[in-house]
C-alpha cells in the first residue's frame, strides 16, 4: 500500500508532560477512525499531522513533503484539508465569504476558479441556500457542516478532521458519511471521533489511542472480535465493578465477566473499544 503519511518516533510534550512519545505510524488511502478517551493525544496528533503544532522530536512526512522544512510546509498546507474542534469562523462573515477567504490564503488566486470552488464545497454539505447567511445566524450544524466545507477546499489528498459529526442531526450524519467514504476512495482520510457508531459505518481501519501510543491497530470487525466471548445480554442488574447499561428492551448489555443469568451478545466495535480500554481490560493484563 501506498503511504500518504509516515510518522516517525513522534514526541509532543506540555511542560513536564508528555502527550506522545515515540510515535510510528503510517497512513495511506482509504477512511482511518481515531478512537480513543478525552486526553489520549487525539488532538494533538491531528494538529501535528495538520502543520497547526510542531512536535518536539520525531519525523513526519506528509504527501512526500517535510511539515518541518518552511518552503515544503508552505506548500504543504495547500494540499491538506483540516477541520479542528473549533473551526473559528467568523461571525460577521458569510458562508460564501468565510470559505472563500480560506480559498484565498491556499493561494487560489483566479477569481473564477474561486468562486466555482466555493459553490462546489458549499454544495458538498448541503449549505448552497445559505451561502449569504451570515456565520452567526447558523445553526450550531450548519456552522459543523460549513466548519467540513472550507477543510474541502482545493481538493485536498490527505483530509484531517477532529470530531466532524458533532451537532450533525441524523440525515446530516447520513450525508457526511456518503461523502467522506466517497471521498477515501482516492486519497487519505483521518478523523478523530468518539461516535463508534460512525467508525463501524465508515472506516476501512480504526486506531485506538491511549496516552499517547497506539493500543490497537486494524479493522472495526477485528475491534470488536476483541469483545467475542465477554459480552452478555441479562435480566439481572450487574455489579456496579462491571461495564453495563440498560438498554430499551429491559434488559442490561455487559462487557467483561460473565453475569448471573448472562447470555452472549454479538459484540459491536463499542464493546471492542470499552473491552480494550475498561477495568476488564486491565485486569486481564
Amino acid at each position: 500500500m501506498e503511504h500518504t503519511v509516515t510518522v516517525r518516533e513522534l514526541a509532543k510534550r506540555y511542560g513536564a508532560k508528555e502527550v506522545i512519545g515515540g510515535l510510528d505510524l503510517e497512513l495511506g488511502p482509504g477512511v482511518t477512525g481515531l478512537l480513543g478517551p478525552n486526553g489520549a493525544g487525539k488532538t494533538t496528533l491531528l494538529r501535528c499531522l495538520a502543520t497547526a503544532l510542531t512536535p518536539d522530536s520525531g519525523r513526519i512526512d506528509v504527501l512526500g513533503l517535510d511539515p518541518a522544512d518552511p518552503a515544503q510546509r508552505t506548500r504543504l498546507r495547500r494540499l491538506i484539508g483540516y477541520l479542528p474542534q473549533n473551526p473559528g469562523l467568523y461571525p460577521h462573515f458569510t458562508a460564501a465569504a468565510m470559505v472563500d477567504y480560506i480559498a484565498i490564503l491556499k493561494e487560489i488566486t483566479d477569481r473564477r476558479a474561486r468562486k466555482s470552488e466555493v459553490r462546489r464545497v458549499l454544495a458538498e454539505v448541503d449549505l448552497e441556500d445559505s451561502a449569504r447567511t451570515k456565520v452567526r445566524k447558523l445553526s450550531g450544524g450548519m456552522r459543523q457542516r460549513l466548519g467540513i466545507a472550507q477543510a474541502l477546499i482545493g481538493d485536498p489528498g490527505f483530509l484531517i478532521m477532529d470530531e466532524p459529526t458533532v451537532g450533525l442531526d441524523p440525515e446530516q450524519r447520513m450525508r457526511f458519511r456518503t461523502l467522506t467514504s466517497r471521498l477515501g476512495e482516492d486519497r487519505t482520510v483521518l478523523l478523530s471521533t468518539h461516535q463508534t457508531e460512525d467508525i463501524a459505518a465508515l472506516c476501512d481501519r480504526v486506531i485506538v489511542f491511549s496516552k499517547g501510543a497506539v493500543l490497537f491497530d486494524g479493522t472495526p470487525p477485528e475491534l470488536a472480535d476483541g469483545a467475542k466471548g465477554r459480552v452478555w445480554s441479562s435480566d439481572v442488574r450487574p455489579d456496579q465493578g462491571r461495564i453495563f447499561w440498560r438498554t430499551a428492551d429491559g434488559r442490561y448489555r455487559v462487557v467483561g465477566e460473565r453475569p448471573p443469568g448472562g447470555k452472549p451478545a454479538d459484540p459491536t466495535v463499542e464493546d471492542g473499544y470499552l473491552r480494550l480500554l475498561g477495568p476488564d481490560a486491565k485486569a486481564a493484563a
